[in-house]
């Protein structure tokens, strides 16, 4: 079935955004989506329960340990993997062996924030994932594992993000061939870090693409949309509980911590991925909104029922491999220079969501 687009209104003075709805979700999703809601999010949902009852350290602590078991989580064959130590974190290279190693050619990079609500995930969690956009990208990716809480604040998290910024500029990658990327928390801390190098003087990277981000601590938003109730597996609740008690000092947010509170003016070209029925889609609308308002390129696809994430399981589910394509597709345009500038438009292709 052909994809159907539709687009935003735009202000007059402002970029149109391009809004692609992919209007039918593949069988294995629409089985994912009971499976999940029923394992994960009931596990999700206890975290939140603890968290809220006053034990946000166990919460916290319970979270960090989901790096450990994702360690069977080994990237595709052919992937090449060098570790980085940086002074406050670690990262790591991952490049497909068919690219020259990152550490003697500084062409392009893929600089990748993990999600994981800012609490848990790790290198192990996402090394596959991140080595598959890699490889679609054909780019090596430079993952991050920044520091979390309860051992370290947000503003903590966005240092640790410049800092592996800075260290690809000073390896001498240039700043228009590095795309800052990542998901959930992550995605959102990709606005966040690229709004931070306008701050800091920093040149601006190339891109930014994102999947699903959490880019708005506030939860107002979210709570009064339809998909609060809706999501397969992530509830809404524990975004408000990390928010409210992990990231606010003496209960209150600083709304410069959200990506979606800045004006978003000479951002370059951005690509949010999200699906229909999570409870961070409002997230996604908003920073399009913005990125429509300050005449950034944006392309937003909206993927029918898709679970938050759904790339990680991009082995079993045809649409998620699509997706991943079309990230590295993305990151391919920015890098050739085929996506213009601020002020100009992204052309609309007719998709098909069926296992391309």
């Amino acid at each position: 079935m052909a994809t159907a687009v539709s687009r935003s209104e735009p202000h007059p003075e402002t970029w149109s955004p391009i809004v692609e709805r992919f209007n039918r979700a593949s069988i294995g999703t629409l089985i994912a989506q009971p499976l999940l809601r029923g394992t994960v999010g009931l596990g999700l949902a206890t975290l939140a329960r603890i968290g809220g009852h006053g034990r946000l350290e166990q919460m916290l602590r319970l979270g960090r340990l989901i790096d450990l078991p994702a360690t069977v989580l080994v990237p595709p064959k052919g992937t090449e993997r060098r570790t980085v130590h940086v002074e406050k974190f670690r990262a790591e290279w991952l490049w497909h062996d068919g690219l020259a190693d990152p550490r003697r050619r500084q062409d392009s990079a893929l600089l990748y924030f993990h999600g994981g609500g800012y609490i848990s995930g790790g290198l192990n969690t996402h090394r596959r994932l991140v080595a598959k956009i890699a490889r679609a990208s054909r780019m090596p990716a430079f993952n991050v594992d920044y520091r979390q809480l309860p051992d370290a604040h947000f503003t903590e998290t966005l240092d640790d993000a410049v800092e592996s910024y800075r260290y690809l500029l000073a390896q001498g990658f240039p700043p228009e061939r590095i795309i800052v990327s990542g998901d959930s928390a992550g995605g959102g801390l990709a606005f966040r870090l690229a709004l931070a190098t306008r701050e800091r003087g920093l040149p601006m990277p190339g891109g930014i693409s994102a999947i699903a981000p959490w880019a708005d601590f506030d939860s107002t938003t979210r709570n009064t949309h339809p998909n609060r109730y809706r999501d397969s597996y992530i509830p809404a609740q524990v975004l408000e509980t990390i928010a409210r008690h992990g990231v606010a000092i003496d209960g209150e947010l600083d709304p410069a911590w959200s990506s979606v509170n800045h004006d978003f003016t000479d951002l370059p070209p951005v690509l949010i991925q999200v699906g229909s029925t999570e409870c961070l889609l409002p997230d996604a609308q908003i920073l399009t909104r913005r990125c429509a308002q300050a005449n950034v390129p944006i392309q937003l696809q909206i993927w029918d029922r898709a679970p938050h994430v759904h790339h990680i399981g991009s082995d079993l589910l045809s649409d998620a491999r699509a997706a991943i394509r079309d990230l590295g597709q993305f990151h391919r345009q920015v890098i050739t220079g085929q996506i213009p500038s601020a002020g100009g438009r992204m052309s609309v292709c007719d998709r098909r969501n069926t296992g391309r």
